[in-house]
Parts: structure tokens; sequence; C-alpha cells
């Protein structure tokens, strides 16, 4: 009876720390603490034409963030009703809009630094939160967490929640909201999006 409850504890103990190690945390904070940091030094604090701080926002954006996984997030059930064709066209919007609108948005957060404290769990496979703060000029910290994928090895942002607003959360339910009450449905939600590029 020992043996068989010694060997059911040691294979629930190896179950509970490859669950615990599914994403390393060092890595992913680390991979954001260099996304972070690529943006301010690189592109916020840079002396450049505007043009070319576009550019490499684009660029950066399209490498950190998951946008394909995030984009069938945010269309919610109306990913699984929609044509191939129609989500396609959706995530290459919602992409566009996307850079063109976080390129503009990003300026901000010059003069400031992002302070990193650690990581939390997901209850999501494959992920982890990433903890930061960014001090203001008047007020407490702005509370900045990341939400982090790694897949294959690689680690992708796919949500910012930014004082506990989700901005995945936030753009899903604005989406549905659009689509259930407009006739048009992806459509029409499709054609919203690019008049806001």
């Amino acid at each position: 009876m020992k043996k068989i409850f010694a060997t059911v504890l040691g294979c629930l103990m190896v179950l509970a720390s490859s669950a615990s190690a599914e994403v390393n945390a060092s890595k992913a904070e680390a991979f954001v603490k260099d996304v972070t940091a690529e943006g301010i030094e690189d592109i916020i604090n840079a002396n450049i034409p505007q043009a070319e701080k576009d550019a490499r926002f684009s660029n950066l954006f399209n490498r950190a963030l998951d946008l394909d996984f995030i984009g069938q997030f945010v269309l919610g059930r109306n990913w699984r009703t929609s044509t191939p064709a129609q989500r396609e066209e959706f995530i290459k919007v919602y992409r566009q809009l996307n850079v063109s609108t976080w390129s503009k948005r990003f300026d901000e957060f010059k003069g400031k630094k992002f302070i990193f404290q650690g990581t939390s769990p997901s209850n999501s496979k494959g992920q982890i939160f990433v903890n930061s703060v960014v001090p203001m000029e008047q007020g407490e910290p702005a509370k900045v967490v990341w939400r982090v994928r790694e897949k294959n090895g690689e680690y992708k942002v796919v949500d910012i929640i930014i004082e506990n607003v989700s901005l995945a959360i936030t753009a899903r339910n604005e989406y549905t909201a659009f689509i259930k009450n407009n006739p048009g449905g992806v459509d029409a939600l499709i054609a919203n999006l690019k008049s806001k590029i």
C-alpha cells in the first residue's frame, strides 16, 4: 500500500512540476523587457522622423504580438461562423488598425520607464502574466500586465492589461456588440475598422 501511495504521489509531483514549468517565467519576463526597451530606446526617444518611427513601431508590433491569435480571440464566436475570406480580411484590417493606433499612442510613454515585478500564472495553457508598473508624474504608478503566450519556444504578447482593463477583452466586447446590432455582420465590422485606419 505504501509503494502504491508513493508511486501515485511521485506521479502527481511530476505532473505538478511539468505544469508549473510549462512557460519559462524568466524568459517570458526577459522577452517583455526587451520589447519595452526597444520601444522606448529605438522608437520613442529616437531623434528620427515620424515616418521612420511608424515603420520601426510596425516592425516591433508585428514581431512582438501574436496578432493572428489576438484577432481570432477578439472576433469571438463570430470567428467560427466567418468565411475564410472574412477571417483573412479581418486579421489584415485588425493588424493595420492596431499598428496605426498604437504607433501614435506609444509616445505617451516618452520619458517613462517600465518597472517589472515578476510573473503570475495563467489558467490558459502555454500562457503567463508578466507584471509591470510605470511611474507617473502624479498619483500612483500605472499597472501594466502583459499576457504572454509561449509556442514552440517563441514568446508573443497576446494581451495588455492596463489598470485592470484588458485591451483584448474590451475589443472583443465592442466587436461582438457591433456585429449583433448591425445586419451587415462581420463585413460591416471590417468596413467600420477600415474607416478608422
